[in-house]
């Protein structure tokens, strides 16, 4: 057998769930925008998305009191703001002055979408009983935006330790699922 042993603390970099996607909070009149790459559908109809914010980020308590968010997916060109978000708190900064990101209004939630993003996900929390816990929300979007000019997007993954892929390449196969 060619595989050798793992370090279990290394699993994460098999399973990454998606893109790297800036999350968007508001709550009394503070508005915060933080990186966050654990997240995954859980449901279609309506869209259930759930998502691990750690409780100690401050949008933790932004999105626990508000109870709703915006998940905005960058493109990979938002590359270094993305990662420059990651690495620093919005409980001592402005983030969206900082790296130049533009916060415009959403049309069910409170937390703003961002321009520069090709798609931005209006979500409200649909159970946070496992919080406390594992820092895992469940969210329902309420209302999806997407930039139509951007057919391809090339969406950013973390494989963790500042390694990251850029998909973009699509293949179509047979599939039942619509």
């Amino acid at each position: 057998m060619k595989k050798r042993s793992l370090p279990l603390g290394r699993v994460y970099r098999l399973l990454e769930p998606g893109p790297v996607v800036l999350l968007t909070t508001a709550h009394a009149g503070r508005a915060n925008v933080m990186t966050m790459s654990w997240l995954t559908m859980i449901d279609f109809d309506p869209p259930l998305v759930g998502c691990v914010v750690s409780d100690r980020n401050y949008s933790f308590g932004l999105l626990r009191r508000s109870r709703q968010c915006v998940i905005n997916v960058p493109t990979a060109d938002l590359a270094a703001k993305v990662v420059a978000c990651g690495n620093c708190s919005g409980r001592h900064i402005d983030k969206f002055a900082r790296f130049g990101l533009t916060a415009v209004p959403a049309s069910q939630v409170a937390a703003p979408l961002l321009e520069e993003c090709f798609a931005s996900l209006e979500c409200r929390v649909a159970d946070s009983r496992w919080a406390r816990r594992y820092c895992l929300f469940v969210l329902e979007v309420v209302k999806a935006w997407v930039d139509p000019s951007d057919g391809a997007p090339t969406t950013l993954h973390h494989r963790g330790r500042g390694e990251f892929m850029i998909a973009g390449r699509t293949i179509r196969l047979p599939s039942r699922m619509k």
